[in-house]
């Protein structure tokens, strides 16, 4: 049984004391929560809003932000467990996204999962973005949009409107690409450029357009072809995407040099509008129910000015609750609430309001590696602007600052080309035979899926000390892993640690595509203009004097050089390697998948949570499937969608 709040009609101003059919509190209220109700019923009375956000990260700003401003008459909270981040220098000037991944703390919730036998024991982190606008905020700013099938297999997963005739329009709405390029979006919120500042990413281009004779070169890889709702043709041009060296475009606006989240284009450009309130330092506990009706939530604050930080506020939700945690927050709030799977519910005494066993389910992520190599003291890299004193930072910071259009170093992420890449067939006898089943089942037949995408990092965004001077990286993700994973709650606390499973690795296949990606990109890498060796202490460690061993050089290799030869032991190297390495690519989704129910789904096409009334949960959490790209652009999607959906429901037109 769920609790009763005995919430009024629509007045809101009635304490927070749960009671009775006789109007007399409830026998199981403790001393110490009937004291809390009277501090409620003294200073804490509930308030009213139509649309209550659990969350306010990347997708809840678009939703929250697009029906403010299409109905301002809309009373919308945003409750958020990080801090605002408008104008704040370390989250909108785009270069110190790494440092603010080293400075941890405040604007990132730390995940640190099991320990597992396929990472050699070790218990990786996965880091997940804190403030409003999420990750949005303090990602590494790459644009890189899913394959139509990937928005095709959710669809095709019982999700009318959720394929990609659908969801590229609302890709396109969200955009301002600069400068214009066809088949982007012109006019929507988001900025996006692709100039390009460091000759390291035109050295990687080089090198694929003079060695690779199986691929060639392309502007824009992501280039939708928006003008055509046919989805063959579509797909036609995606299968060329993953044969592409390509510019890599970042989400930066080209005028300011400002990082384009959002928080600052959605939400923050509407503070003349005092229905669209943002409550920061404060964390959803739960949703709170009338029967199986979503009725408010429960939050505490932890505001420095918060005198009782362990204090359980309500506020009621007239119209409906969004549930916008993340991949982690959401099934955690789900749980918490009642909802999930009996087992995970039953540990932790929390009342049941529905099964759904799916919820912290199919965890998905891209698994990353970084390799560094060292180049030359004349190359430009954000070395500077990443381990630099404060002095060197505040030249770079002072261009930025200044009215000159080239905003330098600043405005940049470091990382400016790269491949969505699929195998041939040379390639695929590298891979091996641990990948076949994997290439035969799910990517043979999907022609516009990478298998990885690879880029190289104008920078060393590594933390050993020992890396004195300037490097380069060759950066690396699997874009569909076979392995999936878990989280679920541990406690009622919402502050409490969760209990993650990645399941990084866990399959051989995946192993197989690491150690595909680190042979060829190292390929490309040693045949680099800017290529001085590798960082050997950051390289699988191979036995000492055979062709495979790192170390420094004093150039490039020749185009046509013979690529190294791997003996069995320097694949295992490479396999120890990745299994003490590799990490989350911060791409987590899938724990409140939009799928059919007795299929593990958690929420259904109008994104509704199975079982219950006025609850939804709108985030990257909803994807059932991957997708093959960093995931920013597919939460602005889902966003836009969710913003379509919920507009017809309130009957809002125009959306």
């Amino acid at each position: 049984m769920s609790r009763d709040y005995g919430f009024p009609a629509e007045d809101g101003m009635r304490p927070w004391v749960p009671d009775t059919a006789d109007g007399s509190i409830h026998p199981h209220c403790t001393q110490a929560f009937l004291q809390r109700c009277l501090l409620l019923s003294m200073s804490q009375l509930i308030a009213t809003y139509d649309i209550v956000f659990a969350g306010g990260g990347t997708t809840a700003c678009v939703v929250a932000g697009r029906l403010a401003a299409a109905d301002p008459s809309l009373k919308i909270l945003i409750i958020e467990a990080g801090k605002h981040t408008k104008d704040i220098p370390s989250y909108t000037q785009p270069a110190r996204y790494l440092r603010n991944l080293s400075s941890g703390g405040e604007m990132f919730t730390f995940h640190l999962a099991k320990p597992s036998k396929a990472l050699d024991g070790r218990p990786c982190v996965i880091p997940s973005g804190k403030g409003v606008g999420g990750g949005s905020c303090v990602n590494f700013l790459m644009y890189t949009r899913a394959s139509p099938s990937d928005y095709d297999d959710w669809e095709n997963l019982s999700n009318p409107g959720w394929g990609s005739k659908d969801l590229i329009p609302l890709a396109n709405k969200a955009e301002t690409y600069e400068p214009s390029a066809k088949n982007h979006g012109t006019c929507g919120p988001i900025k996006v450029t692709n100039t390009m500042q460091t000759e390291i990413a035109k050295h990687f281009l080089a090198v694929g357009a003079a060695r690779d004779k199986e691929r060639s070169s392309i502007d824009d890889t992501n280039d939708f072809s928006a003008t055509s709702v046919n989805v063959y043709s579509v797909r036609v041009h995606f299968i060329a995407s993953c044969r592409f060296f390509t510019r890599c475009s970042r989400y930066v606006a080209i005028d300011t040099g400002r990082r384009s989240d959002a928080a600052q284009y959605y939400i923050y450009n509407q503070a003349h509008n005092k229905n669209l309130e943002i409550l920061v330092h404060s964390r959803v506990k739960r949703v709170i129910f009338e029967g199986d009706r979503a009725v408010g939530v429960e939050y505490i604050s932890h505001a420095p000015e918060t005198a009782d930080k362990n204090a359980i506020v309500a506020v009621r939700a007239s119209r409906l609750v969004v549930v916008c945690g993340g991949a982690f927050g959401s099934p955690a709030i789900l749980e918490r609430s009642g909802i999930g799977a009996s087992k995970v519910l039953q540990a932790h005494d929390i009342p049941q309001v529905v099964d759904l066993p799916g919820v912290g389910e199919n965890y998905n992520d891209h698994n990353v590696a970084f390799l560094p190599y060292r180049t030359t003291d004349a190359e430009n890299t954000m070395d500077d602007i990443w381990h630099g004193s404060d002095e060197v930072v505040k030249a770079f910071e002072d261009r930025w600052l200044s009215d000159t259009q080239d905003k330098g170093n600043m405005a940049h992420n470091g990382i400016e080309a790269g491949i969505k890449l699929r195998p041939t067939a040379t390639d695929l006898k590298v891979l091996g035979p641990t990948f076949t089943n994997r290439w035969n089942e799910f990517f043979a037949n999907r022609r516009d899926k990478p298998v990885v995408c690879v880029v190289p990092v104008s920078g060393y965004a590594g933390a050993n000390a020992l890396a004195k001077g300037r490097f380069y990286m060759i950066g690396y993700y699997s874009d569909y892993p076979a392995s999936t994973g878990r989280t679920h709650i541990q406690s009622t606390d919402p502050y409490a640690p969760l209990d993650v499973e990645p399941g990084f690795l866990d399959k051989t296949e995946d192993l197989a595509v690491l150690r595909w990606a680190y042979k060829w990109s190292r390929e490309m890498s040693r045949r680099m203009e800017s290529y001085r060796g590798e960082f050997a202490l950051e390289h699988p460690q191979f036995d000492e004097g055979n062709a495979a061993a790192c170390g420094l050089a004093e150039g490039p290799v020749g185009i046509d050089a013979p690529d190294i030869v791997y003996s069995k032991a320097d694949d295992e190297a490479i396999d120890k390697f990745h299994r003490a390495t590799v990490a989350t690519t911060w791409h987590s989704l899938g724990t409140c998948a939009m799928k059919p129910r007795d299929q593990g789904g958690v929420v259904d096409a109008r994104l509704n949570v199975y079982g219950v009334k006025n609850l939804k949960v709108a985030d990257m959490s909803i994807a059932p499937t991957n997708v093959g790209s960093n995931t920013y652009n597919s939460a602005l999607v889902i966003g836009e969608k969710a913003v379509v959906i919920i507009a017809e429901e309130l009957g809002i037109e125009g959306m």
